[in-house]
């Protein structure tokens, strides 16, 4: 169950020649793949591209009536093997996957495929995620495709251009002999815009056809001498074929401006930043009415030299919008005037960031240093957003005292059944006496680093927080170290790179394996152990981590299926800190995400309460007047819906806990207390909406058993109050 359902907007999929479309850039992707004449797709979700993934889930009728097979890849290296069906075979295949920790992964599959080549064309869908709001490390993917040299495509923000840069990619990659990289940067995977759609194209060879006509060309496999002459090939013969596609298309673009004497090259995916950067400057308008001159690198690898030398005659200088570092296109360009003897200057870096994402106002001021230096006439305006932010009038401004505001680091969601494990975590350390060093991994479970749990000390990569743990495994040590994943890093690589890793090795680490039941951290897709409703037609789920865990060697692991139960599952804890059993201990942590409980949820429990059916809500809350206000509740717990409210108790001034309307209802806040053994303030409510006879006549009968106990001591109030 992803974040999103698509179902509605794939029907728009089925369009035909003519029609015009408005859709989101990842729907026009998908259509572009259609219109190509893919032969199959494969991915594994990640911030920004999930979403293309659950487009290609949600329209498998329109995939199957094309013959297009698809799948859910069990990793990044995955998907990329599956390109090796374009190797032998005149077959067009796509995957998709996150940027450079999805090339990180797979690497090594991709520098095989680009080694020996391919028949068909073979497109790599990356989401480029960079920048401040980036949840990885700050790297580029242009390294990939410099190192195993494949062509990297850097599309302007358009969808039109988008969808047209998807079929270029298909025919580059055929007539170069080589696969090619689609960089899709964030805002271009959620871009709205328009484009005509043509009629889908069903693969002139299906992958039934190539199976029952097996083809092989021992040229094309990696191996000696075959792989030394792979590499005179991408350098005599691929490079060549390349960029006469690439001129011949005219994939890269050419803006005229009212100058001649100075320009901008930008990489494609910058371009509408810098032109809202111009048109602030008044030196564009909304529509791309340049004054200054632009080559726009829809291409950003390989740098066609004949382009870079062709704008550049005759200007005294240009200016580089290359986003991230290295400087790879500036060394680049560099190397190219340099060498033909070109005087022009060329600006980059030492007007704009070396590194850091280029928002508006970063272009805007390099773009003002430059213009300033070479043609300070174009700029007709001085944009406020380019004054110093001491000044009142800057949109950066402090509105309020920095230290009036209250540092919010991301967490857990109200009622994340991740929450208890980390509290159950901390309880048992301080049962056992010990801290120890835990190894976190990627997911949502990363959060734990967090307040107020401040757990963990290092994040490897995917499915590597048992193998970040590896080295302190010392024999001698009075402890254990705690290596945590989630159940996708789990299926990733987690179960052999880690756990398997810890078996082979006699690791006497724990391992906390947080299962609930998705990708929770890309939006809530199937994994290989996911129960309920992941089974479909095309898909085997519902296999039991421990199950898998214990077929690899380990001797000690326990599922614990409701995670709310925090006295339980600190017990294991305990436990697992404690046993003389030799080798890994793994804690199978398993609830569902309540995100995806809530979607589905929801809309049910809206559904039964208009058709004026019974539903009961449990609601948790805090008693004021037992309330301590000492607030270990909060520091244990860190729920979203547990906060802070004035203390109704005129002779105390701390504030008491409170529950407010965000609760789900897990009970987390209420298990803590009783795990550590706090105060007794915690009370459920179970709220009747649509209530029944019964339920109508037990409310007062209640009432009415309350009220008779309570009012001798309303009489007794009453006569102080009379008194005073």
């Amino acid at each position: 169950m992803a974040e999103r359902s698509f179902v509605n907007e794939v029907k728009l999929l089925r369009s035909g020649a003519g029609t015009p479309l408005h859709v989101e850039g990842i729907l026009a992707v998908t259509k572009a793949l259609l219109e190509s004449g893919v032969a199959y797709v494969g991915g594994y979700q990640g911030a920004p591209i999930s979403h293309l993934m659950d487009v290609l889930g949600d329209a498998h009728d329109i995939l199957e009536e094309l013959d297009v097979y698809f799948e859910n890849s069990a990793s990044e290296a995955t998907a990329a093997a599956m390109l090796a069906a374009s190797v032998h075979y005149p077959l067009r295949g796509a995957v998709t996957f996150k940027s450079t920790v999805g090339l990180n992964v797979a690497s090594d599959a991709l520098a095989n495929l680009s080694s020996g080549g391919v028949q068909g064309g073979a497109l790599v869908i990356l989401g480029e995620d960079y920048g401040e709001g980036s949840s990885i490390m700050q790297e580029r993917s242009h390294a990939f495709a410099m190192k195993s040299q494949m062509w990297l495509l850097d599309p302007r923000p358009n969808i039109a251009a988008i969808v047209n840069t998807v079929k270029h990619g298909f025919a580059l990659s055929e007539a170069s002999n080589t696969p090619v990289m689609l960089d899709l940067r964030l805002r271009s995977c959620h871009l709205q815009g328009s484009f005509v759609a043509e009629d889908n194209v069903r693969p002139p060879m299906t992958i039934t056809d190539a199976v029952e006509n097996p083809q092989r060309d021992l040229s094309r496999i990696v191996l000696p001498p075959a792989s030394f002459l792979h590499e005179h090939e991408k350098i005599h013969a691929r490079w060549p074929a390349a960029v006469e596609y690439i001129r011949e298309h005219k994939l890269n673009e050419f803006f005229e401006g009212d100058v001649d004497d100075i320009g901008i090259i930008v990489q494609g995916g910058l371009y509408n930043t810098l032109n809202r950067a111009l048109e602030l400057l008044g030196c564009s308008d909304a529509f791309g009415n340049t004054r200054v001159p632009m080559y726009v690198m829809n291409v950003t690898y390989p740098v066609i030299d004949e382009e870079v030398l062709e704008f550049c005659a005759d200007k005294k200088a240009v200016l580089l919008l290359e986003e991230g570092q290295p400087d790879y296109i500036e060394q680049n360009l560099h190397s190219i005037l340099r060498k033909a003897g070109v005087p022009t200057a060329l600006h980059g870096k030492d007007l704009l960031p070396m590194g850091g994402e280029y928002t508006t106002q970063v272009v805007t001021k390099g773009l003002t240093a430059f213009l300033e230096q070479y043609s300070a006439q174009l700029m007709e305006t001085q944009p406020s957003l380019l004054l110093p932010a001491e000044n009142p009038a800057s949109p950066f401004a402090a509105r309020v005292d920095a230290q009036q505001v209250q540092a919010r680091p991301p967490g857990l969601c109200t009622g994340c059944p991740e929450r208890p494990i980390f509290s159950a975590m901390k309880l048992a350390e301080k049962e056992v006496g010990q801290e120890h060093h835990v190894s976190m991994d990627i997911g949502c479970h990363l959060f734990g680093i967090n307040e107020p749990f401040n757990l963990g000390g290092t994040t490897m990569g995917y499915g590597l927080g048992s193998a970040g743990a590896a080295a302190l495994n010392p024999k001698d040590a009075d402890r254990s170290t705690i290596g945590v994943m989630g159940d996708g890093g789990f299926w990733h690589n987690g179960l052999t790179s880690g756990i398997g890793n810890a078996v082979f090795n006699k690791n006497d680490q724990v391992v906390v394996v947080v299962d609930n039941s998705y990708a929770a951290a890309t939006g809530g897709q199937d994994v290989l152990s996911s129960y309920g409703q992941a089974e479909t037609p095309n898909r085997r789920s519902g296999n039991p981590i421990e199950r898998a865990v214990r077929g690899i060697g380990v001797k000690w692991a326990k599922t614990m299926t409701h995670t709310y139960d925090v006295a339980k599952l600190k017990k294991i804890f305990v436990e697992a800190f404690t046993t003389e059993t030799e080798g890994p201990k793994v804690i199978v942590a398993q609830s569902e995400c309540q995100l995806n409980l809530q979607r589905r949820e929801k809309p049910k429990r809206a559904k039964d309460i208009a058709a004026g059916k019974r539903v009961v809500r449990q609601r948790f809350g805090v008693d004021a007047d037992t309330c301590t206000g000492d607030h270990a509740c909060i520091r244990i717990s860190g729920c979203p819906s547990l906060t802070l409210k004035e203390n109704p108790d005129p002779m105390r001034t701390d504030p008491v806990a409170t529950v407010i309307d965000s609760c789900v209802g897990c009970g987390v806040c209420g298990a803590n207390a009783h795990a550590a053994s706090l105060c007794p303030s915690f009370y459920r409510t179970d709220v009747v909406i649509n209530p029944s006879w019964g339920d109508r006549t037990l409310g007062k009968i209640r009432s009415a058993w309350i009220s008779m106990l309570s009012s001798p001591v309303e009489r007794r109030a009453s006569q102080y109050e009379v008194a005073a």
